[in-house]
């Protein structure tokens, strides 16, 4: 039987693959999928740490609306009048005060006068815990507006003190007439640390 010429070109083709297929060359090699997971760390918490102007352990600062604030007698000396500052405790649970107030003169309408008081470091800050009806002070020193040129004072009458407990933002106000420098570059005023009891000036 004669067979086509074409159809023994594609046997003869054929028989070449499978041969190059079975032995000819290296078999191939699976390839392998690997997963690999990356698990981050967790996340450090972030406490935060206590201010400077708050103790790290004690009852909660007073707020402005458990205090009420009165001035001592006056007590010159050396060109300066020093006064307490008396903090007393008129709500009903302990609290605690810590570090300075915030104290600066204002005008008859409510504007601030001159410099707000620096911070005297005759004393540490110590945590003065406040019972129900306890009282404790920090002093204020005024320095007399006269020492200073006129020039450099711009001398003006004062009608109140502006006070912020140590750690509040709601002030309490004071009656206390007096001349004060409406210059910023003049400084007059200074107070020092709240300290415990009712505060003797000078």
């Amino acid at each position: 039987m004669v067979r086509p010429p074409g159809l023994l070109v594609v046997l003869l083709a054929a028989g070449f693959l499978a041969g190059c297929g079975s032995a000819g060359g290296p078999a191939a090699r699976p390839t392998a999928t690997v997963t690999v997971t990356v698990t981050a760390p967790p996340a450090a918490s972030a406490s935060p740490s206590p201010p400077a102007s708050s103790p790290a352990t004690g009852p909660p600062g007073c707020a402005t609306s458990a205090l009420t604030a009165s001035l001592g007698p006056g007590n010159g000396a050396a060109g300066s009048t020093y006064y307490p500052i008396e903090f007393t405790n008129t709500s009903g649970v302990t609290c605690a005060l810590y570090g300075y107030p915030g104290v600066s003169f204002v005008a008859a309408s409510g504007g601030q006068v001159g410099a707000a008081a620096t911070e005297d470091p005759t004393y540490p800050r110590v945590l003065v815990t406040l019972a129900p009806g306890v009282t404790a002070h920090a002093e204020l020193r005024v320095t007399d507006a006269m020492n200073y040129p006129a020039s450099a004072c711009q001398p003006v009458t004062a009608d109140r003190l502006r006070i912020f407990p140590p750690g509040q933002t709601s002030p309490l106000y004071l009656s206390l007439n007096a001349r004060a420098c409406a210059s910023t570059s003049v400084q007059i005023l200074s107070v020092q640390t709240v300290q415990p009891g009712n505060g003797v000036a000078g």
